[in-house]
């Protein structure tokens, strides 16, 4: 929930992981992405325009399947990329807009959903109020920073900011800007109730490569200008070198952190530590105190997710000076809400945040954040209004059709295999079987009752939906997981895994043209959607999710044999996404986006199998001269089309788990039905059939 998070990374579509930024309406369409969508027919589900017929699919799919779109689409000045996701995320973003800013209307009684969110829009769109406020909302934070007197101090002042990570699992890196963040869920290796996990934290930049990358020195030297910046116009003395020591901490910072990768290791994380020994395995902090300000006082064990990035960060609590630590938390508490505060502060966070972190040149429209920040901060409560406006029962109906359909394909291709024997094939379909799958929107709605919104007070109520968020977290302790939970809320344009509850979430707003539309020919839906609902099912076979069984334990349950030739498989494809050279001299890091990749593959086998068995035997029509296997696979990459600025594309390349777009669309060069489709047989992306990887 970080204000400035628009700010940081935004890719075309990122499913399962992160949701969508902000945008503006700069870049046209294409013709499938909206029902009033003229140059392509009704029923294809397909932008025909967009293909680019003079490059052979076989030398590269992608730009077959996006080149016109591309040649004709320009980013948007306040975006850092575009592509379909964004298409889709307008869409939602109208919608919900149209939502919030009649939700006041009729004058809602206080205390209602309606007047909550009325009230935080209200005070986000209240630019005078907000000038006037200054650091008001703050104020108690600051003041509380400067009488630290000792590091028992200091460590209960870093546990009291400790905030919520809504899933390690699917975001390896806990990004925030407090020390530590916690996680709540089971323990790891067995199912039952449900205890804290404290994640890494502490970086003002998106993770520890930004610091340490010799080829990011730019944005270093850029960062730390910001912080002096930060300070001075807060009227911090000595802006200047207390600037230098905060940047030279958040350094070591960055050194103790563990990289995406070992941060993904799921094994690695699987440190249940009983409370007392935090002092003895992470000498530093005082455990004691930080655990009583973060509220996890009398838990029996914290699961320490990166171990030895915690016991290093707790060393730094004792090894720099108290001086630095507090101006770092001063700087921290500030930055944290930049984007309301006035606008000195918001002009200078978006100039280091979006100009320079990721090339974007204009600042989204107001209330578009102002739409995002409280879609964020009340989201089930604006989502139980999007649902019962714009998600109808039918759709919902035709999606979950799909859904059975393309599970039952996942394990008729499990039970196929021949190199799994059958022991691990009944523990993997029992896995396939017991996975809880649920569409639109979940069954029960949060009570958002105890949350305190002011119609003038834009940072404090972002700052206490923060805190709320944290509570509701903490409640689950002790208590059984809910398998049925939702991590999204139906307005977001994503999809999720989640391996501890062996459950997906497909929201409903990414249920929209082109991802889905209840119209379109059925090869167009199970090429989008259907393939984004194969690659959830699928990343619960991962090289990560393989490691949890049927009820969310991480537990092996494969023979020797059968992982090693899993592994082998996946090491296979990770070399054939190292080879991939998005800008000169920099590789994608195969290890780095496995994960993501081996989903691609099976969830888009799976979907193609699926849409084959719709068809009960016959073929489907040929349609503007292309058949029903060929509209699958261009939709497949249609839904992956990008348009991304380098600066964006470096910082995911460096930082994230998944590919960048163009190369999860040539996913496609490991099918054997691509091959047939497009009479493929040659060329650039041409692989023969013993290197096409299919794990499953």
């Amino acid at each position: 929930m970080q204000h400035r998070i628009g700010w940081i990374l935004t890719t075309a579509l990122i499913v399962g992981c992160n949701a969508q930024s902000p945008a503006d309406k700069a870049a046209t369409p294409p013709a499938s992405a909206s029902t009033t969508a003229a140059n392509a027919a009704p029923t294809i589900g397909i932008d025909l325009a967009g293909i680019d017929k003079s490059v052979k699919p076989g030398d590269d799919f992608e730009e077959y399947a996006n080149g016109a779109w591309r040649k004709k689409t320009q980013i948007p000045a306040d975006r850092a990329s575009i592509g379909t996701g964004f298409y889709v995320y307008e869409l939602s973003e109208k919608r919900t807009r149209d939502l919030i800013q009649t939700a006041g209307k009729g004058n809602p009684a206080a205390g209602t959903d309606e007047r909550k969110i009325a009230d935080y829009y209200a005070a986000y769109m209240d630019e005078a109020a907000i000038e006037k406020r200054g650091l008001q909302a703050i104020e108690g934070d600051l003041k509380a920073i400067d009488a630290i007197a000792d590091k028992t101090a200091l460590s209960r002042a870093l546990g009291s900011q400790v905030r919520a990570d809504t899933d390690p699992l699917n975001s390896t890196n806990f990004d925030t800007e407090h020390l530590f963040g916690v996680f709540v869920s089971q323990p790891l290796d067995k199912a039952g109730t449900q205890v804290p996990y404290l994640m890494q934290g502490g970086l003002g930049m998106p993770n520890r490569e930004f610091y340490l990358s010799k080829d990011l020195q730019p944005k270093r030297d850029a960062y730390l200008a910001y912080i002096e910046k930060i300070l001075t116009a807060s009227g911090t003395p000595d802006a200047k070198a207390k600037a230098k020591a905060i940047f030279d901490l958040e350094t070591k910072i960055a050194n103790a952190h563990a990289d995406v990768v070992e941060s993904g290791d799921v094994h690695k994380s699987n440190n249940p530590w009983p409370m007392a020994d935090y002092a003895k395995r992470a000498p530093g902090i005082d455990w004691t105190a930080f655990f009583d300000g973060a509220g996890l006082t009398g838990q029996p064990i914290v699961l320490a997710w990166q171990p030895g990035a915690i016991t290093k960060l707790s060393a730094l609590v004792a090894s720099e000076p108290l001086q630095t630590w507090k101006d770092y938390l001063r700087f921290h508490s500030i930055n944290h809400g930049a984007g309301l505060l006035p606008k000195a502060y918001a002009d200078a966070a978006f100039d280091f945040y979006g100009r320079e972190l990721s090339g974007t040149t204009q600042q989204t429209d107001r209330w578009k954040r102002g739409i995002g920040s409280t879609s964020n901060a009340l989201g089930d409560a604006v989502g139980e209004i999007y649902v019962k406006q714009y998600f109808p029962a039918s759709s919902k109906a035709q999606v979950e059709d799909m859904v059975k359909n393309i599970v039952a394909a996942f394990d008729d291709r499990l039970t196929k295999l021949e190199w799994m024997a059958p022991a691990t094939k009944e523990k993997a379909r029992t896995k396939v079987k017991e996975m809880q799958v649920a569409v639109g929107y979940p069954e029960t709605w949060r009570d958002f009752s105890s949350l305190e919104i002011k119609p003038d007070d834009a940072l404090g109520n972002y700052l206490r939906a923060e805190k709320f968020e944290y509570q509701h977290q903490l409640a689950k302790l002790g208590k059984p997981l809910d398998r049925r939970e939702w991590w999204m809320t139906p307005q977001t344009v994503n999809a999720v895994n989640l391996p501890l509850q062996n459950a997906l979430n497909f929201p409903a707003a990414i249920l929209e043209a082109p991802f889905f539309d209840p119209k379109a020919d059925p090869a167009a839906n199970y090429g989008a959607i259907g393939a984004v609902i194969g690659h959830e099912i699928s990343h619960s076979f991962d090289n990560m999710g393989a490691e949890f069984d049927a009820d969310g334990t991480l537990r092996n349950w494969w023979t020797k044999e059968d992982m090693d030739h899993f592994k082998k498989a996946a090491t296979a494809l990770a070399a054939q996404y190292d080879a991939y050279e998005p800008l000169p001299g920099v590789h994608l890091n195969g290890n780095q986006v496995l994960g993501e990749n081996i989903a691609d593959v099976a969830g888009l086998s799976a979907a193609h199998a699926a849409y084959r068995k719709s068809l009960n035997g016959k073929e489907a029509p040929v349609i503007d001269g292309l058949t029903g296997d060929q509209r699958f696979f261009i939709a497949f990459a249609q839904a992956w089309r990008a348009k991304q600025r380098d600066a964006a594309l470096r910082n995911q390349i460096i930082g994230d788990g998944h590919s960048p777009a163009r190369y999860r669309a040539l996913t496609v060069r490991n099918l054997d039905p691509w091959y047939q489709a497009f009479d493929v047989k040659d060329g650039k992306l041409y692989l023969t059939p013993d290197k096409r990887v299919q794990v499953y």
